[in-house]
């Protein structure tokens, strides 16, 4: 079981950790990354949003229990990386510019998918049911 720990926690602390500075950067707008989001074709002031998003992100990510909340916050990675890759694809960036979040994309699924059951939201989503017994009010009768 203590691995299964390892393939969680690595991946996630590389999220906090990335998240958490990648925000801090957006709201300092540091020169290399205006010129990286102007370069996308996007208003500098988007830094600003972004950058609240990452940071509320990471650490939503970091802390123990908020289920629902982390579920927002997976769901928010998600599309803030499938943005990033698409829009240097789109912009004719360099394939490291395209692959650096979909890494962080991978991260965010291994993440997701190994998180403790403390950290996972109850009742909502089944992939599978672990009961190969249909259930009783769905048999017609």
């Amino acid at each position: 079981m203590k691995i299964h720990k390892y393939i969680y926690w690595v991946p996630t602390s590389i999220l906090v950790l990335g998240f958490i500075g990648g925000g801090a950067v957006d709201l300092l707008k540091l020169p290399d990354k205006v010129e990286e989001i102007t370069t996308l074709g996007y208003p500098v002031y988007l830094m600003t949003l972004l950058g609240i998003w990452k940071l509320l992100a990471g650490v939503t990510l970091g802390l123990p229990r908020l289920p629902q909340l982390k579920e927002w916050a997976y769901a928010g990675l998600v599309f803030d990386l499938t943005g990033a890759s698409y829009s240097h694809i789109s912009s004719g960036s360099s394939a490291d510019k395209v692959a650096v979040p979909l890494v962080f994309l991978a991260l965010t699924i291994l993440s997701w998918a190994t998180r403790p059951e403390s950290r996972k939201l109850k009742g909502t989503f089944v992939m599978m049911s672990r009961n190969p017994e249909p259930d009783a009010a769905r048999v017609p009768a």
